[in-house]
């Protein structure tokens, strides 16, 4: 397996220290130390703390676009590949860039808020494309947000979502 590029390597440091704990507040050296390249390597790939979210805020858009790729082709079909998933990639991937985003959303970063709220419509969009009525697709997304935020938390969620499927599914055919 091809080892991450530098670029890649700071994007999950910097991933890494935004959930982990150090918020907002963290710094392009801690960045570069996490990511174990020099400052001067940091700043070739990014210049500044916004060049920092915005490629941030690039991952989240690669990362959502796949997935609604995935969810429109899903042979499952929309319901249990929303269900499905909305927990599958709370510690990595997808979920964990949402989530560094989402963090950063919360103390105010505007390009932090666009990008969660463009990923969310394209999620939203892709949902009402495939449920025909618009309040079951909204209620599909807003289960899976749930899911999410369950798995984020630790909660103890329901070992089998195949009931919740089922019920979805039921609402999504009337």
């Amino acid at each position: 397996m091809a080892r991450p590029s530098n670029r890649d390597r700071v994007l999950d440091a910097y991933e890494a220290l935004l959930v982990d704990g150090a918020g907002a507040t963290v710094t392009l050296d801690a960045v570069a130390e996490a990511a174990a390249v020099s400052k001067g390597g940091l700043l070739y790939h990014f210049p500044s703390k916004e060049a920092l979210v915005d490629g941030l805020a690039g991952r989240l858009r690669e990362r959502a676009a796949a997935d609604v790729d995935r969810l429109r082709g899903a042979p499952e079909g929309p319901v249990a590949y929303w269900v499905r998933t909305a927990n599958s990639e709370v510690e990595t991937g997808l979920g964990r860039t949402y989530q560094a985003l989402l963090g950063l959303a919360g103390t105010g970063q505007p390009a932090a808020r666009a990008v969660i709220a463009e990923v969310e419509r394209g999620w939203t969009a892709a949902l009402e494309d495939l449920i025909p009525d618009p309040v079951v697709a909204r209620v599909v997304r807003l289960v899976g947000d749930g899911l999410y935020l369950e798995s984020l938390t630790g909660l103890p969620g329901a070992p089998d979502d195949a009931a919740l499927v089922a019920l979805l599914e039921s609402l999504a055919r009337r």
